[in-house]
């Protein structure tokens, strides 16, 4: 077997992945990055809005697809709410390869169609199979950026995290649409429906508990059938995607010995939104910076990443578990037709950020 030498392996190169890539080398860091997809980006498996802050990374003409100035929340009665909640609709593929791209010219070495097969933390060692070869590659540093089902974290014994599944179809849109559209029921137990527009198409998802609903299919082509009804999307599907999302909050560790874990692969995404972009692209970059700290001998650096992390995302993500444990809890019961059950579960409501309910204080 083939053995290679790098400072910094880095498994995944989703956004957090090529984040911490990018940031290691721009210092210095001799960097290996593997990626099991042929193609960066694809499938997409996201509805593809970013947030505002995000703007220097999704304005770039390949990557920008169109503004969106607010949300509109469907409630279950019908009722429509809007809020302000600006953003920008991005082509997720392009925006994925463009941070790739930025990695690979500070001098990342990518590796495409790779995939990590086990690591003994122990030598610091991982095995890949790159085409039909098998490498071991000896690591100072193994970034886990392989999204929820990580098996860079499988390898270090760790547990697999709580996920939602999604399902979403791409669809034309047949008006100029501004806003991303969220639609809350009991047909989506432990999560929600989307419509996000992008220019002459939209993304049309959902995601929910498929231990509390198994199909996704069902209410989501029935969704479909409603707005095609109301004239606001077409017929046809022009794409089917779909996966897993993490609910259950951060990892117990994100840094375990000389590994670290950053977006997804880490819990970073949020359990009641899903939106995940914004904070895996923190946590890769903190991740890259404390990373060449770390091999420049500051022997708290990879401590700091994780205390870094836990000081910008966990009381936020707290509170999303706490308000799903909350609402799930209640699901099967009459209030779950209620809109004023489903505003305390969404981010856009200011009943969600009632403390007493998360404390089981509120009946």
């Amino acid at each position: 077997m083939r053995r290679v030498e790098a400072d910094v392996l880095v498994v995944g190169l989703g956004p957090g992945g090529s984040c911490a890539a990018r940031v290691a080398a721009a210092a210095g860091a001799r960097v290996i990055a593997v990626e099991r997809r042929a193609e960066i980006g694809i499938p997409v498996q996201c509805a593809e809005f970013v947030p505002l802050p995000l703007g220097k990374y999704a304005l770039a003409s390949e990557v920008f697809a169109q503004r969106v100035t607010g949300m509109t929340t469907v409630l279950p009665s019908g009722a429509r709410v809007v809020s302000d909640f600006p953003g920008i609709m991005i082509d997720r593929a392009r925006f994925d390869q463009a941070l790739a791209r930025s990695a690979a010219e500070a001098g990342a070495d990518e590796w495409l169609g790779t995939a990590f097969e086990s690591a003994d933390p122990r030598r610091s060692v991982a095995v890949v199979r790159r085409g039909g070869e098998r490498v071991e590659i000896a690591y100072r540093v193994l970034v886990g950026a392989d999204g929820p089902g990580s098996r860079v974290a499988h390898a270090l014994g760790l547990p697999r995290l709580a996920t939602v599944d999604t399902r979403q179809y791409t669809v034309p849109l047949l008006r100029r649409h501004a806003h991303t559209d969220i639609f809350l029921s009991p047909d989506y137990p432990g999560g929600y429906a989307w419509l996000f527009p992008k220019g002459a198409v939209a993304n049309l998802g959902l995601g929910l508990d498929t231990r509390l609903a198994a199909d996704l299919k069902a209410p989501l082509d029935a969704l479909h059938r409603q707005l095609a009804g109301e004239g606001l999307v077409g017929p046809d599907l022009l794409g089917r995607t779909g996966g897993p999302i993490p609910v259950g909050g951060l990892r117990e560790r994100l840094v375990v010995g000389n590994a670290l874990f950053v977006g997804d692969a880490a819990g970073l995404t949020h359990p009641v939104s899903g939106a995940g972009i914004a904070a895996a692209v923190i946590s890769g970059e903190a991740a890259g910076a404390c990373i060449a700290r770390a091999l420049d001998g500051e022997r708290d650096a990879l401590a700091d990443y994780e205390e870094d992390v836990r000081d910008q995302f966990q009381a936020t993500i707290d509170r999303a578990v706490a308000r799903r444990h909350w609402m799930t809890t209640r699901l099967q019961g009459p209030e779950a037709h209620a809109d004023a059950f489903h505003r305390r579960g969404w981010i856009a409501f200011p009943e969600y950020f009632d403390a007493a309910d998360e404390l089981g204080l509120a009946a």
